[in-house]
């Protein structure tokens, strides 16, 4: 049994955020108009549990130039593997954007992770008119993300029925995430669900334990969890009550707790 060591909260030079409290390490993507912050408290309750938490900076990967969802899986994993690890394993943790994000990372050959949780994910529009529209939206809300006011273009954002009314952070921060606002507007260009081919074909392809989370009270990325799964031999569904999309903050203990408890039953 892993016990409980005293967590610390580092920040790398790369703006992640890390938490050391075991052998067993879950790195954690963000979703779209977000920041590594965002797992503060998540990786907090994980670290209760004595597994050490690295919280994405997914914007660092879009300073300098644009970057696919099939580039940035390759470039997680490379990053991933080419650091000395010591523990006992590595999980990815993805939400939304995010999980879609994992999704490419873990279709990727010889990946380092042996366990994932993807959490209100998407595997991809199946229909070409589907991501044409998709594809236009995003652009609507890059072009406000770049050259808006950045005010309006939060509380347009946060005001999307799919996304309910639980807040992710306070208002100071999401005023400071305005200085990546080059980044987030590029990312609804490059990591926009109308760009990303479907994937539902190559879910079997994952071959280890797959954790799909989804609220209880999200209809449609509920299906598609549903969906996922039966696609997916080492996948199982984990659905969590009275949510919404935003679980890791709607049902913030629920998901630290699933969470540890899938990690450690794998044995990583």
């Amino acid at each position: 049994m892993l016990h409980a060591a005293p967590a610390m909260l580092q920040y790398s030079k790369q703006a992640d955020e890390r938490r050391e409290a075991g052998p067993l390490e879950c790195w954690c993507l963000h979703g779209a108009v977000g920041v590594a912050a965002d797992w503060r408290a998540l990786a907090k309750r994980l670290a209760a549990a004595a597994i050490s938490s690295r919280a994405v900076d997914l914007w660092r990967f879009l300073e300098d130039r644009s970057e696919s969802l099939e580039g940035f899986g390759k470039a997680l994993n490379a990053e991933a593997g080419g650091e000395v690890h010591r523990g006992s394993g590595r999980a990815l943790l993805g939400y939304s954007l995010g999980g879609r994000l994992a999704l490419h990372a873990l279709l990727e050959k010889g990946h380092p992770w042996q366990a994932a949780v993807l959490v209100s994910a998407h595997p991809g529009l199946e229909e070409a008119a589907e991501r044409a529209a998709r594809l236009e939206a995003d652009a609507a809300w890059a072009t406000q993300a770049f050259g808006g006011d950045w005010p309006r273009f939060l509380a347009a954002w946060n005001a999307q029925p799919l996304l309910g009314h639980t807040p992710i952070r306070d208002a100071a921060a999401d005023r400071a995430l305005v200085t990546r606002r080059r980044e987030v507007a590029r990312s609804f260009m490059d990591w926009s669900l109308g760009a990303q081919q479907p994937l539902w074909q190559r879910l079997g392809e994952i071959s280890i334990p797959v954790l799909w989370v989804a609220g209880e009270q999200d209809d449609k990325f509920l299906a598609l969890a549903r969906r996922a799964v039966s696609l997916s031999p080492q996948a199982r569904l984990a659905v969590a009550p009275a949510s919404g999309h935003r679980v890791p903050w709607e049902s913030a203990a629920w998901l630290a707790d699933t969470t540890a408890h899938f990690l450690k039953s794998g044995d990583l």
